[in-house]
């Protein structure tokens, strides 16, 4: 299995079907390496506690961690699945934060603005460029920006992932420009 494929196979069974592979994550995401490694195999994917380290330690995003005692993985944030229900820091926001997306969405997204669809929150970035990154995924992009700290103001909670991610759950219509 190369980097990429990995890292990809990580994404779904961390964040989306853990039990795919027949594996368990706790309310805060956390999987048993050891167990992931057999699922992964045991479903023909040739993953190892190397290539692991190798992915986690490399991806630009870091959208895994590993637990300080070694034996433990999760995804950072991103989840689908309805066992994990992650805790994260409440923090007050910047002025503004970004939202990358696709022009396909926005007719959508101006009825009942940005909401989590099958995550736990919406993502929010505090750089246009990593918005843009996100948004070129989905298609044509478009860059929404976000008053955050007015949401904040009027007592919308606002999170950040230890990747820098901020985390919300939901953005209103009159808080996008």
């Amino acid at each position: 299995m190369n980097h990429t494929t990995a890292s990809k196979f990580l994404s779904y069974v961390l964040r989306h079907q853990p039990e795919s592979i027949g594996l368990r994550l706790d309310v805060e995401g956390w999987a048993n390496i050891a167990e992931l490694i057999d699922g992964a195999v045991q479903h023909g994917k040739p993953l190892t506690l190397e290539l692991i380290h190798t992915v986690v330690a490399s991806n630009d995003k870091k959208r895994f961690a590993i637990s300080p005692d070694g034996i433990s993985i999760r995804a950072v944030q991103g989840h689908s699945t309805a066992t994990v229900d992650r805790t994260f820091p409440e923090m007050t926001p910047p002025e503004i934060l970004y939202h990358g997306t696709a022009t396909r969405f926005m007719d959508s997204i101006n009825v009942q603005g940005l909401i989590p669809g099958q995550r736990q929150y919406v993502h929010l970035s505090d750089n246009i460029d990593t918005a843009t990154q996100v948004g070129k995924r989905y298609g044509q992009v478009v860059i929404l920006q976000i008053a955050a700290r007015r949401m904040y103001e009027q007592g919308f909670k606002f999170f950040q992932a230890e990747n820098g991610v901020w985390l919300v759950d939901r953005v209103p219509v009159e808080f996008l420009n």
